[in-house]
């Protein structure tokens, strides 16, 4: 059987020598082996652990919950690269729109085409969408919601749009794991995808301020408040405390 040695592996996987020496340090991926000179060598399983590691780190998951994965009696190797697979077609998608937004933005604001204050209720009716913004202010602030409103303005049509309809597809995968435990991996991906479309319509993507508790009070406020997690037009207290409690698990896994 192969096997490489730090230096080795770190060429191959485009890490540093001292990122392994962490990971063997926390027991996060230790060697196969160690010589009698105390060398460090890795062979074909830690490569795969490696993999797995980085996959996971891509995903923004933390140290300690990557290693809580891994070493879970249950984790699946193929099950996770389907997951891995997924959630970067998610990433790729989301880089892809993020892109059209910066492209649509830069067009607006050259031709000074910006969304009507209207237009950022659309498909409310009118009073319910007035209820809705005097919530907000009450809640938020009217600073943090106008900041909100404008960052969208500035998305125009075409990226605002956009937004939503990442924000469906989301909705949609999510209600379908219903039964699975919201504090797996692949429920915890789409909440990955769930959190920055929040942080889209909030207009807080580039802020250092990651939100912890912005983002898992949002969670309680959909068990709080059954108007937001309506299904089909109808409550479902079930999808919104596993909302809740998935919200909760990365804001304090993966935000503090």
């Amino acid at each position: 059987m192969k096997q490489y040695s730090v230096k080795q592996l770190a060429k191959l996987a485009g890490v540093s020598v001292r990122t392994l020496h962490l990971y063997d340090q926390i027991g996060l991926l230790k060697p196969a082996i160690r010589t009698e000179a105390r060398y460090r060598m890795y062979g074909e399983a830690e490569l795969l652990r490696l993999q797995q590691i980085l996959f996971y780190k891509e995903l923004d998951f933390s140290l300690q919950a990557i290693e809580d994965i891994l070493n879970d009696p249950h984790f699946d190797l193929i099950q996770a690269l389907e997951s891995h697979k997924l959630a970067l077609r998610s990433r790729q998608e989301r880089i892809q729109t993020l892109m059209a937004t910066i492209d649509t933005t830069i067009h607006r604001l050259k031709t000074k085409q910006m969304l009507s204050h209207e237009e950022l209720y659309e498909g409310l009716p009118k009073e319910t969408a007035k209820t809705y913004r005097n919530e907000a202010i009450t809640k938020y602030g009217a600073e943090t919601v106008e900041a909100s409103e404008n960052h969208l303005r500035n998305l125009g049509k075409e990226g605002f749009q956009q937004l939503k309809v990442e924000m469906e597809d989301i909705a949609t995968k999510l209600i379908a794991m219903m039964q699975e435990d919201p504090h797996s991996a692949i429920v915890q991906q789409q909440i990955a995808r769930h959190y920055h479309n929040i942080r889209g319509f909030w207009g807080t993507v580039q802020s250092p301020d990651l939100q912890a508790e912005a983002y898992a009070g949002l969670g309680d406020l959909y068990v709080a408040d059954e108007r937001f997690t309506l299904v089909e037009g109808k409550a479902n207290p079930e999808y919104a405390q596993f909302l809740q409690q998935a919200m909760r698990y990365f804001a304090d896994t993966q935000l503090k």
